[in-house]
């Protein structure tokens, strides 16, 4: 899934591919901005983003989509 980050006074956002499914994720972000520590995702090539919570602007997790496969119907 796709995951799309936004740090304050930055112009550009982090975009990451991640093995893990939403609802990890969300709990990640929740927990890291409750307690004030540093966000930690790893992305599925297994590089780990470390970003603090108190810059976060915004994190926009994708909807898991299946990959498609084939010439089927577009």
């Amino acid at each position: 899934m796709e995951v799309k980050i936004g740090i304050q006074n930055i112009g550009r956002e982090i975009v990451l591919e991640s093995a893990q499914d939403a609802d990890a994720v969300a709990t990640l972000v929740g927990d890291a901005m409750a307690k004030g520590t540093e966000l930690r995702l790893t992305d599925d090539k297994g590089r780990v983003v470390i970003i603090p919570a108190n810059v976060l602007g915004y994190v926009e997790i994708g909807a898991e989509e299946a990959r498609r496969v084939g010439f089927g119907q577009l």
